[in-house]
């Protein structure tokens, strides 16, 4: 009993073996190393250059259409349950602003080759039988294009007259939006298809190569 308690205050003080010097310590666990992972990314952002070259004026002009939309559903909804008094005509407005992005929009997606396109066939024609294939791609597109904006314009002067319904504004000033869709979309298929035969092939051909713009 004598030596089990001055035994029992040497072992209060010795608190184990100490580690060697050539042992590794622990790895961190997934919560540190998620961490890490994290401050580096945002290490990386802030290191990342912002170029705003790769965007021409349609991509501006239908931001500022979308935006002007966002405004006009917002003002909607607040009149509407805020004020008990809706202004009716925010919701004409707000679809004449989508109209214009859709149709800005879509030129953006022709001079970007973003347009759904199916591209399976390429992988088991020849060469030369593709390339001639995408050639006419782009001239049909362009044509329809063209025929389109011709379609428009008839359009424009059969009932460019029209009144909107809430307010007393001409509506051929959206039907001019869609008409400047539709010219933009055909020079841009016109750029794009001078562009595919001066390099010898498309994204049909070759979507591995359009791959770095997304």
């Amino acid at each position: 009993m004598h030596v089990n308690a001055k035994a029992a205050p040497m072992a209060a003080v010795n608190p184990g073996p100490t580690p060697s010097p050539g042992h590794a310590a622990a790895p961190p666990g997934p919560h540190q190393t998620s961490v890490d992972e994290i401050v580096q990314s945002f290490e990386e952002a802030d290191h990342h250059e912002v170029s705003l070259a790769g965007y021409a004026p349609e991509d501006w002009i239908c931001l500022a259409m979308f935006w002007t939309m966002a405004a006009l559903v917002f003002l909607q909804f607040f009149s509407r349950y805020v004020l008990n008094d809706s202004y009716a005509w925010t919701e004409e407005l707000a679809v004449y602003c989508l109209i214009g992005v859709v149709f800005l929009g879509a030129a953006m997606c022709v001079r970007a080759c973003r347009h759904i396109q199916v591209d399976f066939l390429y992988r088991y024609l020849p060469k030369p039988v593709g390339r001639v294939l995408s050639t006419l791609i782009d001239v049909l597109r362009t044509a329809f294009f063209g025929y389109a904006v011709w379609l428009t314009y008839r359009y424009i002067v059969l009932v460019g007259d029209e009144p909107m319904t809430t307010l007393f504004w001409n509506k051929s000033y959206v039907y001019w939006v869609a008409l400047a869709g539709f010219v933009m979309m055909f020079l841009r298929s016109l750029q794009v298809s001078v562009q595919n035969w001066r390099q010898g092939y498309s994204i049909l051909e070759n979507p591995a190569a359009y791959e770095s713009l997304d």
